[in-house]
């Protein structure tokens, strides 16, 4: 398995790199990232039901659409990105949360996993989830809130003002989000972590979980074509407001 510790924190850069990895990798592979202010849809999602747009540009939060379906999430410094790839045609994603359970009993956190492979601890969501298979490859990524500003991710999580579902007649193929109460893990840890060190014990716990991991950074070459998907695809206002067919 590979083993990415991607200090990308450009929200279209490091969609792009998982589509990337998914489609030309052969490798298990493991990537731990996090971004800066950030709205991500699922792919068969409304912009405008998903996130107040004003808003988001009044707080230069980044607007973007993920290859995955699934709901809308925050993303900020404070929030630690997981990504799972294997070469497998069915979705495994409770083999990876409870994978992700397993690690935070280590700090004496007790989640559980919903029906959509979310977790929660004491009823709030800690984390949420979202799959996409590509030919013979499976894609499992996953959020861990662990210092998220909570005041903006729900401000950010609100649907435009303009929005009056109408969109909704015209595509039902929209996937509205499940909204649920949230709450940040170093609010529930019995000790003081900072963010770096349990990012730290992430990259490590799930090198080790697994006896032939290895560490992988991005080639040139990587760079390269993730930026040009990054331009073409992710940064296209035409793929992040769905204005063509998806």
């Amino acid at each position: 398995m590979l083993c990415i510790h991607n200090t990308h924190t450009d929200a279209w850069f490091n969609l792009a790199a998982e589509e990337y990895l998914l489609k030309n990798f052969s490798e298990d592979i493991f990537m731990l990232w996090q971004n800066e202010p950030a709205v991500v849809i699922g792919k068969y999602q409304n912009i405008r039901a998903e996130t107040d747009i004003e808003y988001a540009r009044q707080k230069r939060i980044r607007l973007a659409r993920r290859y995955s379906g699934g709901g809308a999430v925050y993303h900020d410094m404070g929030n630690l990105n997981l990504t799972f790839i294997e070469n497998s045609n069915q979705i495994r994603s409770s083999v990876f949360t409870e994978s992700i359970i397993r690690f935070l009993e280590h700090y004496g956190l007790h989640a559980r996993s919903d029906e959509r492979q979310g977790l929660t601890i004491d009823g709030l969501k800690i984390s949420g989830s979202a799959q996409a298979i590509h030919k013979r490859r499976m894609l499992h990524h996953a959020t861990l809130l662990f210092s998220t500003d909570l005041e903006i991710l729900d401000r950010a999580l609100q649907p435009s003002p303009e929005y009056t579902g109408g969109e909704v007649t015209a595509h039902p193929y929209y996937v509205p989000s499940v909204k649920s109460p949230v709450t940040n893990l170093a609010d529930k840890l019995p000790v003081s972590v900072s963010i770096d060190e349990f990012k730290q014990s992430l990259s490590d716990y799930f090198s080790n979980e697994n006896t032939s991991s290895e560490p992988y950074e991005f080639t040139c070459h990587d760079l390269e074509e993730i930026r040009l998907l990054r331009n073409k695809k992710y940064a296209d206002v035409n793929w992040i407001f769905n204005t063509y067919t998806l």
